[in-house]
């Protein structure tokens, strides 16, 4: 039995970048950050990551906080726990503020430009010589945005969607964040609230980019964020089965709103690029039939970040609700009272038919459709199997999981009645660039897979409505297809 795996950590920090968004070079130069608010940490992450040299003051620096300097991939950062003085900015190119106190931060500013160094103060732009942008790292080529510290969440979602081209009418909306930043700062003193805020702000302007708002909109929009409900809470998003364009606009928005994000190993690596850049990311590896993190760890992880007020997401590979285990998280959730919501994804099931063509209930080739695992808790074909209902001629079976016993479920599915001749094939990365199918029988599929040697996520697809496209591949030979993507 192999050792289970344990949840860890997987954004060790931003990749090295050749300059700072704000384009200052800082390789190799010395940077000082000061106080220990929420937007420390990422600042930290910023400077080290342009090759600066960071000394971070904090007399009670946050656990974040104090993870930091393992976590950098370029620069350095050295952690001092005590409160900063002004002989500590001698040498300092650049200067951060995050302190929580007006006054601190006041005086931080002035000795940090008596010093000589450019400065930039978290939330409060009034102080800042620069500001920050939402960034696009393509180091050498960085690509910063930035809404002058009106809109920081606004900045973060035009990153997200940077190749799409950008309505005219966004102006009026920066400047209407700029207006009313001052009032909805007295209005929510929480970061989780005004970020909620923001949030919603943004979604309104991409809905209506062509207008201007009015108070109107400042009024209603402040009502939907003092409605929020306050502390943790977690969200099961479904990413679907690999391609990142198959994300639904509310998983994108609980992406964005995720304070920390615990996702599995068939989640692609480039959905997590839509997360805000603050949010940690951790792996919780499940994986058929390797070393996997215990469900219970999970459920205790996602329990804990929650109770202590973090916004969660619970990131599955295609539909949660789909052979996910969502039920005992929501189980685990419940039973902790902590609030837990479902956003549905693109099942592997749908993912893969559309990528192949495949109409799953063609109502010339069925009349029912249905969903099996391929094993069962200890990892063998489940003996309770329907096996009449495999049979079954005018049904189309779509099998989750089906690598391991996938010989042992046509056998007995042919024995119990299943016509050998049935057309069946197995996709291997559905949505995927390395998208394969290998096409057959219910006879012969066995055989070809393993004469195939694919590797990666699978999944069986049996009855009549696979005909057509095992015709197709019949075409190129030996029945293994290339897809394209």
């Amino acid at each position: 039995m192999s050792t289970p795996r344990q949840p860890r950590e997987t954004r060790a920090g931003l990749e090295p970048l050749a300059v700072l968004p704000v384009f200052v070079p800082l390789q190799d130069k010395r940077a000082v950050l000061a106080g220990s608010n929420g937007g420390a940490p990422w600042k930290v992450k910023l400077l080290a990551a342009a090759g600066a040299r960071v000394d971070v003051y904090a007399e009670e620096p946050s656990d974040e906080l104090r993870g930091v300097p393992a976590e950098i991939a370029a620069g350095s950062v050295t952690l001092h726990e005590r409160r900063w003085t002004p002989e500590d900015l001698q040498g300092a190119a650049f200067a951060i503020g995050a302190m929580e106190d007006e006054d601190d931060c006041v005086a931080f500013v002035a000795a940090a430009r008596a010093a000589g160094a450019i400065v930039n103060a978290v939330d409060r732009p009034h102080l800042c010589d620069v500001k920050f942008g939402a960034i696009v790292n393509r180091s050498p080529l960085v690509v910063g945005i930035s809404t002058e510290g009106a809109a920081p969440v606004f900045g973060q979602t035009v990153r997200a969607r940077i190749e799409a081209m950008l309505p005219r009418g966004f102006k009026h909306w920066v400047a209407a964040a700029r207006d009313w930043r001052e009032a909805v700062s007295a209005r929510f003193h929480g970061f989780s609230e005004r970020r909620g805020f923001w949030e919603r702000f943004t979604d309104r302007a991409f809905a209506e980019p062509d207008r201007t708002p009015t108070e109107a909109d400042l009024t209603d929009l402040m009502g939907q964020a003092e409605a929020l409900p306050l502390g943790g809470a977690v969200t099961l998003v479904g990413a679907g089965p690999g391609d990142a364009e198959l994300l639904t606009l509310k998983a994108l928005r609980a992406l964005r709103n995720a304070d920390v994000i615990l996702y599995d190993d068939l989640v692609a690596p480039e959905i997590l690029d839509y997360a805000r850049r603050e949010a940690r990311t951790m792996l919780v590896g499940k994986t058929g039939h390797g070393p996997s993190c215990r469900q219970d760890d999970i459920n205790a992880l996602m329990v804990s970040l929650a109770k202590s007020g973090k916004q969660v997401v619970r990131l599955k590979s295609g539909d949660p609700l789909v052979f996910g285990r969502a039920g005992e998280e929501i189980e685990a959730c419940e039973a902790a009272g902590i609030p837990c919501t479902i956003v549905p994804g693109v099942s592997a099931a749908q993912g893969a038919a559309a990528s192949l063509g495949v109409s799953l209930t063609h109502r010339d080739a069925a009349r029912r459709l249905q969903f099996v695992t391929g094993h069962d808790r200890r990892g063998a074909l489940p003996e309770d199997l329907n096996w009449g209902a495999l049979a079954d001629k005018s049904v189309t079976t779509v099998v989750y999981m089906p690598k391991r016993t996938l010989r042992a479920l046509l056998e007995r599915a042919v024995a119990e009645g299943l016509a050998p001749e049935t057309p069946a094939l197995v996709v291997f990365n559905a949505t995927r660039a390395k998208q394969a199918t290998v096409a057959g029988t219910a006879a012969d599929l066995a055989d070809r897979i393993e004469a195939s040697e694919l590797e990666g996520p699978a999944l069986l697809m049996v009855g009549e409505a696979v005909r057509r496209h095992n015709a197709r591949s019949a075409e190129q030979g030996m029945g293994i297809r290339a897809e394209a993507s």
